[in-house]
């Protein structure tokens, strides 16, 4: 085992571990933190249910080594109630009957989150707008899954935060 001293800035609060060089970030956030929003799906990037922002762009934590993060902010679920996307998109979510079982919730509202902040980028004057459609949004987090089918909700929590 090699160990390594990491200090880590997640939610905004900086954290000095020692960790095996090895420990996913996923690993990190739930083991190490106590953050058990972020959930271990198939540990493989296949699902999405472990998306955290890096410097504000979506990642699988389970496929990035937390050492690999020393010098970038991670924003967890838990971080996002923090912010006024993030709360207006757990509030969609909740409203649009986005989740059933929840298990893919976080990383669903990490991405979609996320995700809005990508387009708006691209195409500043459009988000409000005519915007995203629903084949561009459903493309667009693609790589996060629901095994309970929430997907009309989902679509329809993030296309109310769009306007």
């Amino acid at each position: 085992m090699s160990s390594i001293q990491l200090r880590l800035s997640v939610n905004g609060r900086e954290h000095e571990l020692e960790l095996d060089s090895r420990v996913s970030l996923l690993d990190c956030l739930r083991e190490h933190l106590g953050l058990t929003g972020t959930k271990k799906g198939c540990d493989q990037g296949a699902c999405g249910a472990c998306t955290v922002l890096l410097d504000g762009e979506r990642v699988n934590s389970c496929l990035v080594l937390a050492a690999q993060c020393a010098d970038a902010e991670v924003t967890t679920i838990e971080g996002l109630a923090s912010s006024e996307a993030g709360r207006a998109m757990q509030k969609a979510f909740v409203r649009n009957d986005g989740l059933q079982c929840g298990y893919c919730t976080p990383g669903q509202v990490c991405s979609a989150v996320a995700m809005l902040a990508e387009y708006e980028a691209e195409v500043p004057s459009a988000v409000g707008e005519a915007g995203l459609t629903d084949a561009e949004i459903r493309e667009r987090l693609a790589g996060n899954l629901c095994r309970c089918g929430a997907y009309n909700g989902i679509l329809a929590a993030v296309r109310e935060v769009a306007r």
